[in-house]
């Protein structure tokens, strides 16, 4: 009786620790890949960085280059990629730390 509940403890801890967050993350995935609109700026699987430029049915026509746009399928899109003010801040600031020890270094 106490393996079959050590067994039963251990498909619970399985599921909970491992199928469960990977299906929360697929879920929120669906809900990017439906929600994508022109001007969004995303990745794709393949790495690909660019702004929608228009979204049919099942095709994403992706900006990556001025007057350059892929066709993609919806799957293809990874993720959204952070704004380029937030990411310019973030480097702005490693810029200013890097700066600020090369001059106690000197």
């Amino acid at each position: 009786m106490e393996q079959l509940l050590i067994i039963i403890l251990m498909f619970g801890a399985l599921y909970y620790l491992l199928l469960r967050p990977q299906q929360k993350r697929e879920k929120a995935r669906r809900e990017l890949v439906r929600s994508l609109q022109a001007g969004d700026e995303v990745v794709t699987n393949a790495g690909i960085h660019g702004v929608v430029a228009e979204v049919e049915d099942a095709i994403v026509w992706l900006e990556v280059a001025p007057n350059v746009e892929l066709k993609l399928s919806r799957d293809a899109v990874h993720g959204r990629t952070p704004d380029a003010s937030e990411s310019d801040d973030a480097d702005d600031d490693a810029d200013s730390d890097s700066e600020a020890g090369e001059e106690h270094d000197g």
